[in-house]
Parts: C-alpha cells; sequence; structure tokens
C-alpha cells in the first residue's frame, strides 16, 4: 500500500501578508496610505515609503485605517520616521488606525508622542 503525502491547511506554508503603501499630497502633506499587516516580513515596505520623504515633505499623515495588524517591527519604524521628521523641523500624524492597531500603539505609549486622530480629516487639520 502506497502513502499518500497530504499538506493539511495548518501546516502548509504560510505567505506573509503583503503590505501596500499610496503616497499622496493633501495642500503639501505627504499622506501615506497603508493597507495590510505591518510586522518584520512587510515592514520594509513602509520604511521605505517613509524613507523617500524629503526636506519639503517633513509633514507626513500615516493613514492607518486599511492596517489590519501591527508589531513591534511597526512601533519601531513609526519611531524612527517621527524623530526624522520632528529632526527636519515637521511631524509624524498617525490618522484612523483600526482599533486593534490603536490598541498596540496605546499599549507602548506611541500615542503619547505621536498625533493620533481619529480620522484622516481630522490629522489633515489638526
Amino acid at each position: 500500500m502506497a502513502e499518500t503525502e497530504t499538506t493539511s491547511p495548518a501546516h502548509a506554508e504560510q505567505q506573509p501578508e503583503q503590505l501596500a503603501v499610496v503616497a499622496t499630497d493633501a495642500g503639501g502633506i505627504r499622506v501615506l496610505t497603508v493597507a495590510g499587516e505591518i510586522d518584520y516580513h512587510t515592514g520594509d515596505t513602509l520604511h521605505r515609503a517613509l524613507g523617500t520623504t524629503g526636506a519639503g515633505d517633513a509633514r507626513v499623515v500615516l493613514d492607518l485605517h486599511q492596517v489590519t495588524f501591527m508589531d513591534s517591527s511597526g512601533i519601531n519604524i513609526l519611531i524612527t520616521a517621527h524623530h526624522a521628521l520632528t529632526e527636519a523641523g515637521g511631524w509624524l500624524r498617525l490618522a484612523a488606525p483600526a482599533e486593534a492597531v490603536l490598541r498596540t500603539i496605546s499599549l507602548v505609549g506611541v500615542d503619547t508622542f505621536i498625533d493620533c486622530c481619529p480620522t484622516l480629516e481630522k490629522a489633515l487639520s489638526y
């Protein structure tokens, strides 16, 4: 009797979630709309998008309403971007994070030094 090897869904190799970042301009404020999960496997995408901000792009809003998960990698990226933008005379604001993401941001205290707004509109007019 020949054995047949099957892979159950629990043992299938999981692909990391993709992260998409779309950059737009809103009255001189760079808006990065982020979608997906921010973690060790996808964080470079966000890091690169934030790294392309030049001296004229020192005001940045991250629209997080489509982010479903963020781990410590994402927190570190936010802190690094905040410091870089502040040193350039600008700022970083977070807009519309989902409840799970907001909980992570709040647990580690990021919301005490990076403005976190409930909507994109508030982040742009703050």
